[in-house]
């Protein structure tokens, strides 16, 4: 299976119904009053995770997503059926943005966690809302406002307790596989890891972590050479790092290696550098490698962990360490949560807009208004009869529209186009 770990795609909740203009007509009922019903609102978009996934491929089948319209109001006061909702399963460490802003929709980090990407449209309303002692006999209703529609992307960082960082051919599947049921490619050549790897590390019987084998780094990661960004992008939800060095290879310099791993990470992200981190030195069965690691040891000054991941030399004291550290940070964590950005829930909130209105004069007697606000307007009132489109002018009056034409010096006789709608100026 290919691993996907950034996606783009776009996402239109559903139009809510349109209200609609009807009178009882009833035997016996004389005069009947208005019993147009209102629509029904447009189906929403949920993102919902899922603990079963660990790829974006499901969402690569499908660029566009849409949840379903609600439906139209019918006679007799009956509002129409609201529209179902469109649910998206996605992997945990699922980032949801909007590709025009970059703003963060959604950060799904828990198992069936939902959150509204794009929220549906409303319903018109009927005729029977519009009934009022000066008139009894409305022939007003509404369409029903389009859904939110916008392109975004979902970009996936593992969740892992523990990442394995290293150069390739460092040991890192090996170790995986040897301590978790997990079975990445195991090979003698760079990259055998092309797609990063989840195991589950068993401590005692009450205890275990997630680690993460993930692609070896080079350098010039941080610029994306390599595997680059498709790799560090996982680090940064490890709570340990877990640094992997070959100490057989008499032909490195494995400070410098050390180095360069830690200068990539630094110029990625400055956070990864202050993780926990546990430098391990592989292959110590080998031939010269205990004298390499002694040299390491002189120059790093910092404790190192000497294994073997094919041999199975020390791997439980590795994990008592990597669990020690691990429970450390979830612990961290926990009381910092407040300020934790991983942490933050999206959710979307409706908040009101300034008015957009753009007054235009194109011409010695011609006009033009739009603007975001008029067209939602536009859409609600189906200039279709008389009382819609009275209706409709006084929206535009309550906006300022016809204060600010005066202002601008429209005279009588001039001609003002709204989207398909012309207006000649009387007064």
């Amino acid at each position: 299976m290919r691993f996907i770990d950034v996606t783009k795609l776009k996402v239109t909740a559903g139009k809510g119904g349109d209200g609609v203009v009807a009178f009882r007509r009833e035997l016996y009922v004389a005069k009947g009053g208005p019993s147009g019903g209102d629509g029904g609102r447009g189906g929403n978009i949920i993102f919902i995770g899922d603990s079963g996934m660990n790829t974006l491929l499901d969402l690569c089948k499908n660029k566009e997503i849409t949840a379903e319209d609600g439906k139209n109001g019918a006679p007799k006061n009956m509002h129409g059926r609201k529209g179902t909702n469109t649910y998206v399963k996605v992997p945990l460490g699922t980032i949801i943005r909007d590709n025009k802003t970059q703003n963060i929709l959604g950060d799904i980090i828990k198992d069936k966690q939902e959150i509204i990407i794009a929220v549906g449209g409303l319903g018109g309303l009927g005729n029977a809302r519009f009934a009022s002692a000066i008139n009894r006999v409305p022939k007003i209703c509404e369409k029903g406002m389009p859904g939110q529609h916008f392109e975004i992307i979902c970009e996936l960082k593992l969740l892992a307790n523990a990442g394995l960082v290293g150069l390739p051919n460092a040991g890192k599947s090996t170790l995986l596989g040897a301590i978790s049921a997990s079975t990445p490619t195991v090979a003698d050549y760079p990259f055998a890891t092309l797609n990063p790897h989840l195991g589950v590390v068993k401590v005692d019987k009450n205890n275990n972590f997630v680690m993460a084998d993930l692609p070896g780094l080079i350098a010039g990661a941080s610029l994306g050479k390599g595997l680059g960004l498709q790799f560090l992008r996982h680090i940064e939800r490890c709570q340990v790092l877990v640094h992997m060095i070959d100490i057989s290879d008499k032909t490195q310099d494995h400070f410098l290696n050390y180095q360069l791993i830690m200068s990539e990470l630094e110029s990625y992200n400055k956070d990864l550098t202050k993780k926990p981190h546990l430098i391990v030195a592989n292959k110590i069965d080998l031939p010269d490698a205990e004298t390499n690691l002694e040299k390491l040891k002189e120059q790093i000054k910092l404790p190192i962990i000497a294994i073997s991941a094919m041999k199975h030399i020390s791997l439980d004291i590795l994990i008592k360490d990597i669990a020690k550290d691990v429970e450390k940070e979830q612990l961290h964590q926990v009381n910092n949560d407040a300020n934790n950005e991983e942490h933050i829930l999206y959710e979307y909130i409706n908040k009101e807009e300034v008015p957009q209105v753009f007054i235009t004069k194109i011409a010695s007697n011609q006009w033009t208004i739009s603007g975001k606000t008029v067209e939602l307007i536009y859409q609600k009132n189906p200039l279709n009869n008389y009382h819609n489109i009275l209706l409709f002018k006084i929206k535009l009056q309550d906006l300022g529209i016809y204060d600010e034409l005066r202002k601008q010096g429209i005279k009588k006789g001039d001609h003002v186009k709204i989207f398909n709608y012309d207006m000649i100026w009387e007064e």
